[in-house]
């Protein structure tokens, strides 16, 4: 199978104690770089959503972003963590001492210290749980975004492989016609010249000439890569870095192959090959 690096993800949940969002969002890039934003009441939950993240990807910038909303106030009930203010206050006192300052903590200071207020409803396992499972499903999700969207780019390089060959095919038909009209072509110029050749200095300067244009190797060359493409595309696991190193070899043949054009249906053709490795690059950037 063929993953895109580029997916979008939500997933959302509402209980009695409050609401549930996650939002994955996937990009392309040359690792796996993770992104995580979460509550400081559901901080813990890192870790696993980055071993999972792991697990189920290769590449991408990865980003990801749970929301939570407890229920509306007046609905729960709230209650003050003691412990914690205590903890705060005397740490503030400490400070004040070592840095003889008279600087105190206001209440609104302290209430918005995380943990002061506890909701009563709040079952940080059961919550918490309940986030991981969310965030899993929220991960297949784009899993298989990714995979619809890599299904569309290997429909993309094909077709422009088909499209490749038609004009290597053509080139390939052609040249034969092309080198005979070159040798006329030459016999013209001669005879305008009232110049004669020996046969066999005729035959060199022909030879030469064909030698000159002969793009045999770099046509077998580009039939050989676009195989090879045909063959990553339809492997599994990672690919995109491969393909983007047959695309740099292609994109060479193109260029030799342009620079060796001596008649302008092979210029024209050398330029669409290279319009066409060019819109395949681009794809594949997106390819895990």
């Amino acid at each position: 199978m063929t993953f895109s690096m580029t997916a979008f993800s939500r997933q959302q949940i509402d209980k009695e104690w409050g609401s549930l969002a996650w939002e994955i969002r996937s990009v392309n890039h040359r690792y796996l770089e993770t992104s995580v934003r979460l509550p400081e009441s559901l901080r813990g939950l890192e870790n696993s959503v980055r071993e999972a993240i792991r697990k189920k990807l290769n590449r991408g910038k990865v980003e990801c972003q749970l929301r939570f909303q407890s229920a509306e106030a007046g609905q729960t009930d709230l209650q003050i963590n003691k412990g914690l203010i205590e903890m705060l206050v005397q740490a503030n006192a400490e400070i004040q001492k070592l840095a003889s300052t008279e600087s105190q903590l206001s209440s609104a200071e302290i209430l918005r210290w995380p943990g002061v207020i506890v909701d009563q409803n709040f079952d940080s396992e059961i919550i918490t749980a309940e986030a991981l499972a969310l965030f899993k499903i929220a991960l297949d999700e784009l899993i298989s975004s990714r995979q619809r969207e890599g299904d569309a780019l290997k429909g993309f390089v094909i077709q422009r492989i088909e499209s490749i060959r038609a004009i290597v095919s053509s080139i390939r038909e052609k040249m034969p016609e092309i080198i005979n009209g070159q040798r006329k072509n030459l016999l013209g110029r001669l005879a305008d010249l009232k110049a004669e050749l020996e046969p066999t200095r005729l035959e060199q300067e022909v030879a030469i000439l064909a030698q000159k244009a002969d793009v045999d190797e770099e046509l077998d060359r580009l039939d050989s890569h676009l195989s090879e493409v045909e063959r990553v595309v339809a492997s599994a696991g990672q690919k995109g870095r491969r393909l983007d190193f047959l695309m740099q070899e292609l994109n060479r043949e193109a260029n030799t192959l342009s620079s060796k054009s001596i008649v302008v249906d092979t210029t024209l053709g050398a330029v669409e090959l290279k319009v066409l490795i060019e819109q395949m690059r681009e794809q594949i950037q997106n390819i895990e």
